[in-house]
């Protein structure tokens, strides 16, 4: 499903941050500028993990990655300069994926309704680590950090809102308040990556996931039975 969107990879995601700020990042050879970018990406997702953001400093990033502290400020000049690169990594990524839908479901309300459940999961499948991360550490950023991850859930939010809204316009949703609709339908998608264990242990995978969140939200809508797909 996301094959035509692009490369999920370290290396790929890594690779965009890099062309997304060629003006700052003082290396010069691309192959080696992503290589070490993402042993540096991948080793903040790590640590954060274990001890979170705002415990883990720049000599902990530059020991566990084997980066020295020198090319760490190549690349940055402060740890809140990588976060911001990863949470706009997130956000980039995020909203272009979402917001190129196959023409042959655009036309459909409740269509693109499903596609867009069925990508969000399959991206958030794809960049787990990203997704927690901007998730579970956004009590610990500084201010600009939170207001950048506050302007990805709500650009996210816009765009399920935009969708349930020309639906219910056109008769294929029976909702009032699209807007709270596409609020109440975020939690859902999160919890695929903030409780993804506990799915497993249901005996679903991501796309049994996606399913089951289509054919419940299309219920909740009011959705043509037709047009719900059952997981």
């Amino acid at each position: 499903m996301l094959d035509q969107h692009g490369d999920f990879s370290m290396e790929g995601l890594c690779h965009a941050i890099l062309e997304r700020h060629r003006g700052t990042i003082r290396v010069q050879k691309p192959r080696i500028a992503v290589a070490k970018l993402a042993r540096i990406v991948e080793t903040i997702l790590s640590l954060s993990n274990r001890q979170g953001f705002h415990a883990t400093s720049l000599r902990e990033i530059s020991a566990a990655s084997g980066v020295s502290m020198g090319s760490l400020y190549s690349y940055f000049d402060s740890k809140d300069t990588l976060l911001l690169m990863i949470l706009g990594q997130v956000a980039t990524t995020t909203s272009t994926v979402l917001g190129n839908a196959p023409a042959a479901v655009k036309d459909d309300p409740a269509a693109h309704l499903r596609w867009l459940i069925a990508t969000h999961v399959a991206l958030t499948e794809a960049m787990l680590p990203w997704f927690v991360f901007a998730f579970m550490e956004a009590k610990s950023f500084p201010p600009q950090g939170r207001k950048a991850a506050v302007e990805s859930e709500e650009a996210t939010e816009a765009i399920f809102r935009d969708v349930i809204a020309r639906g219910a316009q056109q008769g294929a949703f029976a909702v009032d308040d699209p807007a709270f609709a596409a609020a109440l339908l975020k939690p859902l998608l999160q919890d695929w990556y903030v409780k993804r264990a506990k799915w497993h242990r249901r005996g679903l995978d991501a796309e049994g996931y996606a399913a089951c969140v289509e054919a419940f939200v299309g219920k909740a809508l009011g959705a043509a039975r037709e047009g719900a797909r059952e997981p």
